[in-house]
């Protein structure tokens, strides 16, 4: 089976847990070879090939085009190479030290790779892209933003990335400061780059926009979405052609109204409602389904009156026109940071005794939700998979479960059709909150970008017990069944393969199996320790079957495992959780 024809990108999102703006502890060496390093590409934007371009290994190929595999965002891969009999022979193939093919590569790696055609691509912290052929981690290309913009970066106070989009022969990557760059595929040199504020008003550092998401390409179009919520800017989702980055639709879809109208009509704030995560698009209707964040002021809602939509929500648009269709809210009035993070999954499931096309979202606020995805009617209404206890936040301080973390944040959930279940990554981490005594208290200038966090930051009490959870829920009943317990908050995501398998990373370094029927680990693989805050790819070539992630810390490295590799396990190292509410 050749899959050349799925080409979208990887992940939407912010946070400022564990990206360059924090700290990791994460310094034990790599296992596995590593690439040499290329010269860097110059300060221009330039690329720098280190290969032939566009030279790869193999002859045939089957992909992982898109930051969920398929457009409708299910993680879920056909392969069945590696299964749970051989899954022990797993090991690495290659790795690469990224700071080491370029010193300036940034802490923090989040990014999901995209593997075209036997070609990997990945994104760094700070902006850079680097292109590998997946088998033997040659690096074929590698592009990095030049100096001065790049030094415009720390005014956003975040500089995370989650990835590319790939069509029309380019590569597409949204920066932190908030502009559209397209590359070429094969040789990594820019094609075009233009600003977001050209078609979207007021986008910019200083008014709290930053852009950690990455583009979607479906159909001509690619789609991205907004980062910097939490810093009071006015959310949106926006379509451009691939063709030329000229706008696709005649004005963005705004998430929250203008600031002074509506239920922003007494607030100093724009609103939030940033668009973290990918949508997913229905290829059939060609509907697009996109979870919203928070409303800001965060925990102030004095200002704010009423349910805030379409805030906490999941919402469909017409993907052609970017027209509302349905949305629905998950949290009404958030005051403790539920973003609905997460991208939603479309998947045709076994539903109540009957095979239903759905659209799945699981919040920061510990539930998760099933609609159908013509109507938006509710089918499973707010199941819980985490500790649920919150007050309203107060200016002496509430303990809440969840905390700012989630829930299930920027994580990706998965879909074993076999099973017919939904697997959500979870954490387990309370937040001490307190609100501002006013709206002038709720601003916060000082912070890199922001504008209206409306408190101090969630704190973690010392005594608090953080871990993550993996869920397993039945769409056919609606009901779990059965929650693991993993060491380290579930920060990167799943992906599952037909073979009855789901891989998942954790904050300390480790790589590991579950047989989704068991709902048991079955391998683990300890990496030199940085941090895994992304979920894997799968693809092949030539009929073997791969495994790549990214690993972020101190050490951002790429590593890309297969049967037969090298077992070598590195030493462990600390995890750091961060203490961010960003999705």
């Amino acid at each position: 089976m050749r899959k050349t024809t799925i080409f979208i990108g990887a992940a939407l999102a912010a946070s400022m847990a564990l990206t360059g703006c924090a700290k990791n502890n994460n310094n034990a060496a790599s296992p596995g070879a590593s690439p040499s390093a290329s010269p860097s590409a110059s300060a221009t934007g330039t690329s720098s090939p280190s290969a032939p371009a566009g030279t790869v290994t193999g002859k045939t190929f089957e992909n992982f085009g898109t930051y969920g595999f398929d457009l409708n965002n299910t993680r879920h891969v056909p392969y069945k190479g590696i299964t749970a009999d051989n899954v022990k022979d797993l090991g690495v193939i290659w790795s690469a030290d990224l700071k080491t093919l370029d010193k300036d590569v940034k802490n923090g790696n989040q990014c999901y790779p995209v593997v075209v055609d036997g070609v990997a691509y990945i994104t760094t912290s700070g902006n850079q892209v680097f292109a590998f052929d997946s088998v033997t981690g040659n690096q074929l290309w590698h592009w990095k933003p030049p100096a001065e913009q790049a030094a415009n970066y720390s005014k956003a106070g975040i500089i995370a990335n989650r990835g590319v989009a790939v069509g029309e022969g380019k590569v597409f990557m949204l920066t932190i400061d908030n502009t559209i760059v397209a590359l070429d595929q094969k040789t990594g040199e820019l094609v075009k780059q233009v600003q977001i504020a050209d078609s979207v008003q007021g986008v910019s550092l200083e008014n709290g926009n930053y852009e950690t998401t990455a583009p979607v390409y479906y159909n001509g179009n690619i789609y991205i979405g907004s980062s910097g919520g939490d810093n009071g800017i006015r959310g949106f989702v926006m379509a451009y052609k691939a063709s030329d980055l000229s706008p696709a639709w005649q004005t963005p879809f705004w998430t929250v109204p203008p600031k002074g109208q509506d239920w922003l009509a007494n607030s100093k704030f724009q609103g939030g409602g940033a668009v973290w995560n990918p949508p997913a698009i229905d290829k059939d209707t060609g509907i697009m389904y996109f979870g919203v964040g928070n409303p800001a002021p965060d925990f102030y809602g004095k200002n704010r009156p009423g349910a805030n939509p379409h805030t906490d929500s999941v919402v469909a648009l017409d993907s052609k026109t970017g027209k509302l269709i349905w949305a629905k809210q998950e949290i009404s009035h958030d005051l403790w940071d539920y973003d609905a993070a997460a991208s939603p999954m479309i998947l045709n499931a076994k539903v109540k005794g009957k095979t239903q096309k759905v659209v799945v979202q699981g919040g920061k606020s510990g539930q998760w939700w099933a609609w159908d995805a013509k109507t938006g009617d509710v089918i499973w209404d707010g199941v819980p998979f985490a500790k649920i206890s919150h007050k309203e936040p107060t200016p002496e301080g509430v303990l809440v479960y969840p905390g700012v973390l989630g829930g299930e944040n920027y994580a990706p959930e998965t879909f074993d059709p076999a099973t017919n279940y939904a697997l959500i990554p979870g954490i387990e981490q309370p937040s001490l909150l307190k609100s501002a005594k006013s709206e002038a208290e709720a601003s916060t200038p000082d912070m890199p970008g922001a504008k209206a966090f409306g408190t101090t930051m969630g704190e973690t009490p010392a005594n608090a017990e953080n871990y993550g959870t993996i869920t397993a829920i039945d769409l056919n009943t609606g009901k779990k069944v059965y929650q693991i317990k993993t060491t380290n908050p579930q920060r990167g995501g799943l992906t599952s393969t037909d073979t009855g398998l789901a891989f998942f990373g954790e904050l300390d370094g480790k790589i590991n199996a579950l047989d989704i029927k068991a709902g048991k680990v079955i391998w683990t693989f300890q990496t030199a320790g940085d941090n895994i805050q992304a979920a894997p790819a799968l693809f092949t070539v030539d009929g073997k079957t791969y495994m790549i992630f990214t690993s972020g810390g101190t050490k951002p490295k790429v590593y890309v495992f297969g049967l037969g590799g090298d077992k070598t396990q590195g030493k462990g190292g600390a995890a750091n959780t961060g203490s961010s509410h960003a999705g």
